[in-house]
C-alpha cells in the first residue's frame, strides 16, 4: 500500500510520500536509543511541563488538524475536532497523574520483615524505545493514548502509522517537537508494513503496541514473541448491545444509533450486534431503524454530516460483501443495504435482522455503518448470543434490573461492560479486550505501567 493521502470523499490522491530509506530508519533508531539514555532520568515535573505544552499546541491546532484527519480518512469534521480535544484532555490527565500512578510502592511491613529485609520498594522504571503500530480510524487518539503515558513513564516512542494517514503521522512528530521534547522522544517512521518486522527485531526497540486487525496483531505478536519483547494488542471487536424489557427503550434506541455510526461505524468499540429481548424487540427495532434512516450521509467537511465515506474503496467492498452474504443467506434489510452511485466511498446506514450463525456478518467485524439485530427470549439467550463471537472488546447493557446487571457483569466475555450507556474510552479507565480482541490494557494506571520495568528494590537488614 503506498504511503499517501487519498481523499475518501472523492478518491483523489492529494499527496504521496517516499518510504524512509534503511539509512534514515537506522538513524532514527539510533536517535531514539541515545535520547532514551538521558530522557529516562528527567523528572515527572519536566515531562508534565512538556506534555501540557503539547496539549496547548494541539488546542491551538484543532481546526487545522481536524481538517487533515477528515481529508485523509473521511471522518465528519465535527467528530475530528472532538477527537483532537479528547487527545489534549488525555495528555493533561497523564501530566497530572503520572507521578502518582508510578510512585514507589512499599509492601506490607510484615511481608518485608518475613523476607529478611529492612525495607522493600517496588519501583516503575521505563523500558526504552517502544514501537507503536497504529491504525487510521482514530489517527490522533490511537497514538496519543499510547504516547502520553509512554512519554510520562520515561519511554520514547517510534510511530509506524497507517499508510493512508501520513500527514497526521507527521503532524504528531512535529507537535511533540514544537512542545520542546528532546529530539528522538517521539519519531514518525514513514515505512511500509513490510519494514515493521525489521524495526521490531532491532534490539534497541524494547516493546511494541499495536491497534489494528487480527492478522496484523498476530504478525507483530509472533515477531515480538520470537524476540521475547512485551506487546499490547487491541485488535477490534464486534461489541454486543443488549436491551432488556426494563430499559428506557427510547433512550436505548437513540443511543444505539450513535453507538453504531460513530466515526462512520469504523470504530473497534462501536456497538455492532444489537441483542434485544423479544418483549421490546419490535419497539426498539422500529425506533432504531428510524434513527438510522434519518442520518445525513455526505461531505465530511460539512458540519451537518452524520456519516462520511468509508476510509477506502477496499473497506467499502469488504462491508458490501458482508451484507450481500447475509441477504443471500436469508437476512432481512430494514434500511440501507445498497450503496449509491457516485464519487467517494460511501455506504448507507444499514440494519439487518434475521441474522444466523452461518452468516459472515455474525462472525466477522462489520467495519462500517451496518448493524445486526437479534431477537432473544431471555437473559440466558442474550448472554449466549453476546458471547458467540471470537471478539471480546467491550459490551453495552440496557436494563434497570440490578440482578440482571450483576449477571451481565459476571458472564459477558469482554473487557468492558457499559450499563445504560455506550462504550467510550476515558484516560482514567483501563481499555482493552479479551479473546481475539487482544491483550494488555491502555489508559489509566494499568496502561502507563504496561511499558514499565516493575522493579523490586530489596534492602538487607
Amino acid at each position: 500500500m503506498p504511503i499517501a493521502t487519498v481523499n475518501p470523499a472523492n478518491g483523489e490522491t492529494i499527496k504521496t510520500y517516499d518510504a524512509l530509506s534503511e539509512e534514515e530508519t537506522e538513524r532514527r533508531l539510533a536517535t531514539a536509543e541515545s535520547t532514551f539514555r538521558t530522557y529516562r532520568t528527567s523528572s515527572f515535573d519536566e515531562r508534565a511541563r512538556l506534555l501540557r505544552r503539547a496539549a496547548d499546541l494541539l488546542d491551538e491546532d484543532t481546526d487545522a488538524v481536524a481538517r487533515v484527519m477528515t481529508t485523509e480518512m473521511g471522518k465528519p469534521v465535527g467528530q475530528a475536532r472532538a477527537e483532537a480535544a479528547k487527545c489534549a484532555k488525555a495528555m493533561r490527565w497523564y501530566a497530572d497523574h503520572a507521578a502518582e500512578l508510578l510512585a514507589d510502592e512499599e509492601p506490607d511491613e510484615s511481608d518485608v520483615k518475613d523476607s529478611g529485609a529492612s525495607r522493600v520498594l517496588v519501583r516503575y522504571r521505563p523500558l526504552g524505545p517502544v514501537l507503536a503500530v497504529m491504525p487510521w480510524n482514530f489517527p490522533l487518539w490511537q497514538v496519543i493514548r499510547f504516547a502520553a503515558p509512554a512519554l510520562m513513564a520515561g519511554n520514547v516512542g517510534l510511530l509506524k502509522h497507517a499508510s493512508n494517514v501520513p500527514q497526521t503521522a507527521l503532524y504528531l512528530e512535529d507537535l511533540f517537537h514544537r512542545a520542546g521534547f528532546p529530539e528522538g522522544c517521539f519519531q514518525t517512521l514513514l515505512i511500509g508494513s513490510g519494514a515493521v518486522e525489521g524495526v521490531l527485531r532491532d534490539p534497541r526497540v524494547r516493546a511494541a503496541t499495536l491497534t489494528g486487525s487480527e492478522p496484523a496483531g498476530r504478525s507483530v505478536a509472533s515477531v515480538a514473541g520470537d524476540e521475547v519483547k512485551k506487546t499490547v494488542l487491541e485488535l477490534g471487536g464486534s461489541d454486543p448491545y443488549i436491551v432488556m424489557p426494563s430499559a428506557d427503550i427510547d433512550r436505548a434506541a437513540k443511543t444505539a444509533v450513535t453507538a453504531r455510526v460513530q466515526n462512520t461505524g469504523q470504530s473497534c468499540i462501536a456497538a455492532k450486534r444489537f441483542i434485544v429481548h423479544t418483549d421490546v424487540f419490535d419497539a426498539f427495532a422500529e425506533r432504531f431503524t428510524e434513527g438510522m434512516k434519518a442520518l445525513k450521509v455526505g461531505d465530511p467537511m460539512k458540519e451537518e454530516t452524520d456519516v462520511g465515506p468509508l476510509s477506502s474503496k477496499q473497506g467499502r467492498r469488504d462491508l458490501e460483501e458482508l451484507v450481500v452474504d447475509a441477504v443471500e443467506g436469508g437476512a432481512t434489510v430494514l434500511c440501507g443495504g445498497v450503496r449509491a452511485e457516485g464519487p467517494g466511498w460511501y455506504y448507507p446506514p444499514t440494519v439487518l435482522t434475521g441474522v444466523t450463525r452461518e452468516m459472515r456478518v455474525h462472525r466477522e467485524e462489520a467495519f462500517g455503518p451496518v448493524a445486526t439485530l437479534y431477537r432473544v427470549a431471555d437473559l440466558d439467550e442474550a448472554v449466549a448470543v453476546a458471547n458467540d463471537s471470537p471478539f471480546g472488546l467491550s459490551s453495552n447493557v440496557w436494563t434497570r434490573d440490578a440482578t440482571e446487571v450483576d449477571r451481565f457483569v459476571r458472564d459477558l466475555e469482554a473487557g468492558g461492560v457499559y450499563v445504560n450507556g455506550m462504550t467510550a474510552s476515558h484516560p482514567a479507565f483501563p481499555f482493552g479486550g479479551a479473546k481475539r480482541s487482544g491483550y494488555g490494557r491502555e489508559l489509566s494506571g494499568h496502561g502507563i505501567r504496561e511499558f514499565c520495568n516493575i522493579t523490586t528494590v530489596w534492602h538487607g537488614a
